[in-house]
């Protein structure tokens, strides 16, 4: 019985360490739709399954808690495979080729700023808390 619910407790607990950071797969159009409905930006991931720094950050800075509530808060986050269509002409349009890349854009689809590489969770977080405070508030249309 001890075994089992060792078990069961290894298991729920591996479970939460997995990615913290919701990330939706869903069209780049449904993706900005939903930070319109939710009042947030939109955060991009370009990675690849073969890339190490890829590998790295989702590992050891999505799966942690803080950032998934730090993302959770701020931001509606996708993420496209740069070895896949979407990716691929993501990479190809804001990108200089090196991935990991990290977008956010404000929900009239305007760039606001990227991160290059792979990071700590603290530099990651820094880096988008810069790119936060630079947005400028738009009019609002009449």
């Amino acid at each position: 019985m001890k075994k089992l619910i060792f078990l069961l407790l290894l298991a729920l607990g591996t479970g939460a360490a997995r990615a913290q950071v919701k990330f939706e797969t869903k069209s780049t159009d449904a993706v900005r739709e939903m930070a319109i409905k939710q009042g947030k930006l939109v955060f991009i991931d370009l990675y690849a399954s073969w890339c190490p720094p890829c590998r790295m950050m989702e590992k050891q800075v999505f799966s942690r808690k803080d950032v998934g509530e730090f993302m959770d808060q701020r931001f509606v986050a996708a993420k496209y495979d740069t070895d896949k269509t979407t990716g691929r002409e993501l990479l190809k349009k804001y990108g200089s080729g090196s991935i990991p890349l990290y977008l956010v854009f404000d929900t009239r689809g305007e760039l606001l700023g990227r991160i290059t590489g792979a990071a700590d969770a603290e530099t990651f977080m820094d880096n988008l808390r810069t790119i936060i405070a630079r947005q400028k508030p738009h009019k609002q249309q009449p």
